[in-house]
């Protein structure tokens, strides 16, 4: 059975330009604003999610007791990047550090002064070809090396994956577990944090378990999940939403992002009933696709309401107009009170 439909030659191309138009959400801010201005400057000296003090970076159960018993020092990512790559070399002949003037220090400085203290056979400059880099670094694997190859900025790490197909405290462990691990490992180190969040950093030697996320706050009433950057204005917007809302909200960091820690996700959802996911790629296809469809999958009938995503938006757009894109705290506030006054 065929249905026609008999339009005007006017209202047939409205109607065919209406059928083709995409559907974009209307509202990227709250509709009803909060009590208070949300999006103010992280204030990294005073934000939970960073260790102040001694006591709470020792207090870490997954460090191996012998770090807990030792000292700790303030350092921001970049040094305890740089801490990380200098206990990987001189604990392990294998490991070779090399990539574009990282002999010199790095564009952001994390190797400065390993290759001095490590000689230009372990630690030395590479041409400008990222698939150049990743693949000496393959073939140095191969040899029974442990490669680290840097790439500067992830907009140059797309023609690296030719070859191949987050905080302080935790670049330092996950790096070394990273460089530890027998697969190939791609670790992601957000720029803006690697100068401006400062906390205590155990002096020790440590990994942290790959593929494990970790909760950065329980809650029992909605799931929020994130990781790197973003994790910051989330933790505002959730100090926002419990007082205005009285509701309470668990953070989790997902850390790694593949293979990901799908049992604590689907635990905590099945727990509250109601889960947001925020990363800074473009929403879609992003990470949160993948991670509200397991939580479709298996926690479908505790589902309080739909899964909400707050990420960038499906454009490219200019370094000018970034700020409008990144997922800041009142769009997170918003889908906060979405899921739970749904």
């Amino acid at each position: 059975m065929k249905a026609r439909v008999s339009l005007p030659p006017r209202r047939l191309v409205a109607h065919l330009a209406a059928a083709r138009a995409p559907i974009y959400p209307r509202r990227p801010y709250s509709t009803h604003p909060p009590n208070a201005r949300l999006n103010l400057p992280i204030d990294y000296a005073t934000t939970p999610l960073l260790a102040h003090t001694p006591k709470s970076s020792l207090s870490n159960p997954e460090l191996p007791q012998h770090v807990r018993d030792s000292k700790t020092t303030r350092q921001n990512v970049f040094q305890a990047v740089n801490s990380a790559l200098r206990h990987a070399l001189t604990t392990d002949d294998r490991v070779l550090v090399f990539g574009e003037d990282v002999a010199f220090g790095g564009v952001f400085r994390c190797s400065m002064g390993l290759a001095n203290d490590f000689g230009s056979e372990r630690v030395f400059n590479t041409p400008l070809s990222e698939q150049g880099i990743v693949g000496f670094a393959i073939g140095a694997a191969l040899e029974g090396m442990k490669p680290v190859a840097e790439i500067q900025f992830a907009d140059y790490v797309y023609p690296a994956f030719d070859q191949l197909v987050n905080e302080a405290a935790k670049a330092k462990g996950l790096l070394l577990a990273s460089i530890a691990c027998n697969d190939p490992v791609v670790f992601m180190e957000p720029k803006i944090l690697y100068r401006a969040a400062v906390e205590q950093v155990p002096n020790e030697a440590y990994t942290l378990p790959l593929s494990k996320a970790e909760i950065l706050k329980e809650g029992k009433d909605v799931t929020l999940i994130s990781y790197g950057t973003p994790l910051y204005n989330c933790s505002t917007a959730i100090s926002a939403a419990e007082k205005d809302f009285g509701v309470s909200v668990e953070l989790i960091d997902l850390r790694t992002i593949y293979p990901w820690d799908r049992p604590t996700i689907l635990s905590s959802v099945n727990k509250t009933g109601r889960a947001i996911v925020v990363h800074e790629s473009m929403i879609n296809s992003g990470v949160g696709a993948e991670v509200a469809a397991t939580i479709q999958e298996g926690a479908f009938l505790r589902l309080e309401a739909p899964v909400q995503r707050v990420a960038g938006w499906s454009t490219h757009m200019g370094l000018l107009y970034e700020k409008f894109n990144v997922p800041d705290v009142v769009r997170i506030y918003d889908a906060i009170r979405k899921v739970v006054e749904y």
